[in-house]
């Protein structure tokens, strides 16, 4: 009975939800954290818990194909993840080559045109799963539908200072002066490029940290960042809907912040305006009048 009030519940609340949310972000990424943590509160082993994140990731797929989503971006192995027990890092390699494998010949990736694509400096990562990443990005190139950007090996600050070294180089080899240096050189050797800027950031498990993750495209853009304690195996759809929700208040948030910013700099322009009028009319009544034989223009009227 409990379960059954509580699954009732549920529903009415994403109802209630979905009719609030108009729209959706163009680009969401995703932390997906608390996988171990999970496995560990169910008396599981920590594989166990990468398995069930997966099928949440699945059904994330189909929410935002719901909400209208162009683009997601999922943290699926950090370059701080090289640091984890050989054993854990293993088995996530195994488990990336077989969902990699798995989305690539899954029917709807291919009815619904998803372009699969890895960021990061996937090198590091064992050869099983640069093949894996190769034959999923190779599959889905031609498509345009919707953009499923996996991060693997990936960090933000290592890719910003890899495009940093790349932009030193070209100058040092004397194709890219100094002073012609612009956002386009620095894009052009991330890892991410060519991704849109991100809108919204999902971080589940409960830790309130963006953990290094697309720096570039999320700070520049003032991305909307939502934090919520689900492990990533339970993070719901309502969970989900919670998150677009903000996106949406900031979004309308930050629109009345520029509006107002707008007003007020036209407000000040124009008493700026006014008194540079008052000054010049000041100054125009201390100039001596022109001799008659010049005309309006300045000029000489012979």
């Amino acid at each position: 009975m409990r379960d059954w009030l509580r699954s009732a519940l549920n529903a009415g609340y994403e109802r209630v939800l979905r009719r609030e949310v108009d729209g959706a972000p163009a680009h969401v990424a995703v932390i997906q954290d608390g996988n171990r943590r999970y496995a560990r509160q169910r008396g599981e082993d920590a594989t166990q818990g990468y398995q069930s994140g997966a099928q949440t990731t699945e059904q994330v797929l189909d929410w935002c194909a719901e909400l209208g989503v162009e683009e997601l971006t999922l943290y699926a192995f950090s370059t701080e993840n090289f640091e984890r027990p050989e054993e854990q890092q293993q088995h996530l390699f195994d488990l990336l080559e077989e969902k990699l494998t798995e989305f690539a010949d899954a029917d709807r990736v291919h009815d619904q045109r998803v372009r699969i694509r890895a960021i990061g400096d996937t090198d590091r990562l064992p050869e099983r799963v640069q093949d894996a990443v190769e034959y999923a990005e190779s599959r889905t190139a031609g498509y345009d539908g919707f953009a499923l950007n996996v991060a693997l090996a990936y960090g933000g600050r290592a890719e910003l200072l890899g495009a940093a070294r790349g932009v030193a180089e070209a100058v040092a080899d004397g194709d890219l002066a100094p002073e012609d240096v612009d956002l386009e050189d620095i894009e052009s050797r991330l890892h991410t490029s060519p991704v849109q800027d991100v809108d919204l950031i999902i971080r589940t498990g409960g830790d309130e940290r963006t953990s290094n993750f697309l720096p570039w495209h999320a700070n520049g853009s003032e991305a909307a960042v939502f934090f919520c304690t689900p492990y990533w195996p339970e993070f719901s759809k309502v969970d989900f809907l919670r998150a677009v929700r903000t996106y949406e208040s900031r979004e309308a948030s930050w629109r009345r912040t520029r509006a107002e910013r707008a007003l007020a700099l036209v407000r000040a322009l124009g008493s700026e305006v006014s008194e540079a009028r008052r000054v010049l009319d000041r100054f125009k009544s201390t100039l001596p009048e022109p001799p008659e034989d010049v005309e309006a223009d300045g000029q000489s009227a012979d």
